[in-house]
């Protein structure tokens, strides 16, 4: 049987140990991902059979793939591999580890867009703002400008999520988007279950415009939702307020670094974004924690001189 195992192509192992690991384990948005991946290995190494997979080989194929990917894509790629290679390794079908001391590569990234604004642009957006009466996209952009929720979670809203007493809002699921009619999904992971505070503006705004919903009918969604619609309305208001154009993603980055830099703790940003880990918040907010902790050096070189 063995045997038998050795000699299937690599690409069928991965659908199989995809099948029996992943499916109904992990998300639907995430398995798209391990599909795409199945797909690539199928187009850049259709013969490469178990038993022939070798250090060598595995880095051809990580070579293949970074030719037309940027080093951080090829890492995801690489690191979705490699959890079927080390059970294939652990049930003896791979004599090796194949990965070890892999090397990644990738082509020259893009230039990159801002990520975020800084409190004066955003609050030059914020001001271009058309607020009406009934929800709107502009309600949308407003709400994950002040509370840095994930696109698709803040789809997932619904009226009973909001405390306006305790001024609180509730995260307890998403909204799939990328899926044609649309469903509700558990959160990206259990840290994602949150509660977080709400300033008392937001709190009475959205008491009003949604006192006349269901407590249980989604708040923004009304039929087939795509990023690009709410992106291109935010790109709009940025050209009017003269800001550099960021994407509804760059408004939860802007929410958490000004979180940072006015003070607020990594652990409760961390929290209040829904990281797993502390780990995710700082490697992401690597550059801002780096220019506090200069700014912080300077504070104690001042406090210092001054004992004298």
């Amino acid at each position: 049987m063995k045997k038998r195992k050795k000699d299937v192509l690599f690409h069928e192992y991965f659908e199989e140990w995809l099948a029996l690991y992943k499916v109904g384990a992990i998300r639907s948005i995430t398995l798209e991902k391990y599909y795409i991946t199945h797909q690539r290995i199928i187009e850049l190494a259709p013969d490469l059979h178990l038993s022939d997979l070798n250090r060598k080989n595995y880095q051809r194929l990580l070579n293949e793939y970074a030719l037309t990917h940027e080093k951080q894509t090829t890492m995801d790629f690489h690191h979705q591999i490699k959890g079927a290679i080390l059970d294939a390794v652990d049930e003896g079908l791979i004599e090796q580890n194949p990965t070890r001391k892999i090397i990644i590569k990738g082509k020259e990234p893009r230039k990159k867009k801002p990520k975020f604004l800084n409190q004066y642009e955003l609050q030059s957006l914020l001001k271009q703002l058309d607020l009406k009466d009934e929800v709107n996209w502009d309600w949308f952009i407003l709400l994950i400008a002040k509370t840095g929720l994930r696109f698709s979670e803040a789809l997932g809203l619904m009226p009973k999520d909001f405390d306006y007493f305790n001024q609180s809002l509730v995260v307890n699921k998403t909204w799939n988007y990328k899926k044609a009619n649309g469903e509700i999904q558990p959160t990206k992971n259990e840290s994602s279950k949150r509660k977080i505070q709400i300033d008392w503006q937001i709190s009475m705004q959205f008491s009003q415009i949604t006192k006349n919903m269901r407590e249980d009918k989604l708040i923004f969604v009304d039929g087939r939702v795509f990023n690009s619609t709410i992106n291109n309305r935010l790109a709009v208001l940025c050209k009017r307020a003269n800001v550099p154009i960021i994407t509804i993603h760059g408004l939860r980055h802007t929410h958490a670094s000004l979180l940072l830099f006015a003070g607020v703790s990594i652990a409760s940003v961390a929290r209040r974004l829904g990281h797993s880990s502390m780990t995710t918040t700082q490697e992401t907010y690597l550059h801002i924690i780096q220019e506090l902790e200069n700014q912080d050096n300077d504070k104690i070189i001042r406090h210092l001189s001054a004992l004298i």
